[in-house]
């Protein structure tokens, strides 16, 4: 079985391509994937988005945060493929279908891990500018192993933990496999 745990960062924000609705015109910085089949991590800049999303269309399933209604639609702008027809575990839209709110990856991983993420979009844009893609890839790969780590403590435990409006610590019962 080859999961492949995936994330990606942009070149622009919503505010500069005019919101959501315009997600083909961020732009990809870097992307990254980890292979459960290869056991390893893999960076994509953007003139490898082809090759990436050969990867994606290569594995067993797809996992990652919000990778159908983000990265997905990121890709778009790359491809005709309909890659909402991938055998995908977005873990966000899980969550949001049990909770009925979305969750952010940082406070999962806080509350279930007793991690964080190290940088946020913004900031991951800022990095694109400035040519620092090492530190880009670094990040977003943190982002992959995060989600894996969220994911592999969700399947062995049926559940993972979120902070309610109050800060408390709350569970919330997942079926991941």
């Amino acid at each position: 079985m080859n999961d492949i745990f995936f994330d990606l960062e942009t070149q622009k924000s919503f505010q500069e391509v005019g919101g959501r609705e315009n997600m083909r015109l961020l732009r990809v910085s870097v992307a990254v994937t980890f292979s459960t089949a290869t056991n390893a991590f893999k960076s994509y800049c953007e003139p490898d988005v082809p090759a990436l999303i050969a990867d994606l269309k290569a594995a067993d399933r797809v996992i990652g945060f919000n990778l159908l209604s983000f990265d997905y639609q990121v890709l778009k702008a790359y491809t005709a493929e309909r890659l909402s027809d991938l055998k995908t575990l977005d873990l966000l839209d899980d969550i949001y279908n049990k909770l009925g709110f979305r969750v952010g990856l940082d406070a999962l991983a806080h509350a279930t891990l007793g991690a964080q993420k190290s940088a946020d979009g913004l900031l991951a844009i800022q990095w694109f500018r400035e040519g620092k893609i090492e530190q880009l890839i670094a990040y977003c790969r943190d982002d992959v192993a995060i989600t894996k780590q969220l994911f592999e403590f969700g399947r062995d435990n049926g559940y993972v933990v979120y902070p309610d409006r109050n800060r408390r610590k709350q569970k919330v019962s997942v079926g991941w496999k």
